[in-house]
């Protein structure tokens, strides 16, 4: 009873006796049976995280915030990938809950229905779960935490108009995905505001990834807008259509201005330094951990939606009087591998 109780470091239990015991079970290499110990307490000591893959640079702060806290709480992590497909997200999280974990952690595949199975599943389940990233009818009935992504898609367009820029391409995200909404409608509210009408013509669908953001490159290249400044619905966009630009021998920011989002560490130190918005990824992971305990102790706690603030480098300057407008058409040329 005393071994087992030093184990479960029981308060009653004096320090000399719980440094003896745990000595010995050291020497004879014991370690506790965290399964018996799941069903006795009924609670497993697991987290389940689900993102779309650890490759994306913005996932990489946010899983090192949770998985500290975690660590601190005595607490394992099992982490799940879902490409952003909704048959591998349906299967990671069924795979979770049939582990028994005390609590979710979800950046969702958005999709446009209503409704997806699986979450309502998991709300039938009882499982404490946060959603990481904006809501949407689908996800609706959890708690989330998320970026302004709206005010931060504002301050983009607002730097480039208070630069002088009055003919901005914006190089949007994948249709379905609330955060990339909300980014090019910052950047609309901030040419409403300056009195500035979109031009349509203007705005290019160019997802999420480098070689998305190259093809929107070479798409506005061809199509020979005036544009004197590009803003990027995220970095890695940011920096592919960068690489055809400068490629083409277009000066960044000489001829043309660009800017990101996200802040990830491939912007500080890409050809030309990414003028970007510093995205709290750190601090979205904290504020999850923080609703998640919360939830744990039976408490509801708000949805939290966090600032972010862009961070000027070397990738936007005032329009040039000698902008150079290249109206023919233009192949993709070899790119440095990032």
């Amino acid at each position: 009873m005393t071994v087992s109780k030093v184990l479960r470091d029981a308060p009653d239990i004096s320090v000399a006796t719980k440094a003896r015991v745990r000595a010995l079970a050291q020497q004879m290499g014991y370690v506790p049976d965290s399964l018996a110990q799941g069903l006795r307490t009924r609670t497993t000591k697991l987290f389940g995280l689900v993102v779309s893959a650890m490759t994306d640079p913005i996932f990489a702060r946010v899983v090192m915030a949770i998985e500290e806290r975690a660590h601190e709480l005595g607490y394992e992590v099992i982490l799940g990938h879902t490409l952003n497909l909704p048959e591998r997200e349906d299967a990671a999280i069924r795979r979770l809950i049939s582990r028994r974990i005390d609590g979710l952690f979800i950046s969702p595949v958005y999709r446009l229905g209503p409704e997806a199975p699986v979450y309502q599943e998991l709300q039938r389940c009882g499982i404490p779960t946060i959603i990481l990233g904006h809501s949407a009818p689908f996800c609706s009935q959890f708690v989330n935490v998320q970026t302004d992504d709206l005010q931060a898609g504002y301050s983009a367009a607002q730097h480039l108009l208070e630069l002088g820029h009055k003919r901005i391409a914006f190089f949007a995200g994948p249709q379905v995905s609330p955060w990339a909404q909300e980014r090019l409608d910052g950047f609309r509210r901030a040419l409403r505001e300056a009195n500035i009408e979109l031009d349509d013509k203007l705005v290019f669908n160019a997802g999420s990834t480098i070689e998305e953001g190259e093809k929107a490159a070479l798409q506005m290249l061809n199509e020979g807008t005036d544009a004197t400044a590009v803003q990027a619905v995220n970095d890695l966009v940011a920096i592919g259509a960068a690489n055809i630009f400068l490629n083409q021998g277009i000066k960044i920011p000489g001829e043309l201005s660009v800017v990101g989002f996200g802040n990830v560490l491939i912007s500080e130190y890409f050809r030309v330094p990414l003028t970007t918005i510093r995205q709290p990824k750190f601090r979205l992971g904290v504020a999850a951990m923080n609703s998640m305990l919360k939830l744990m102790h039976g408490e509801r706690p708000e949805s939290r939606r966090l600032s972010a603030e862009i961070v000027i480098r070397a990738s936007t300057a005032a329009p040039s009087t000698a902008r150079r407008v290249n109206k023919n058409p233009v192949e993709k040329t070899e790119t440095k591998t990032l």
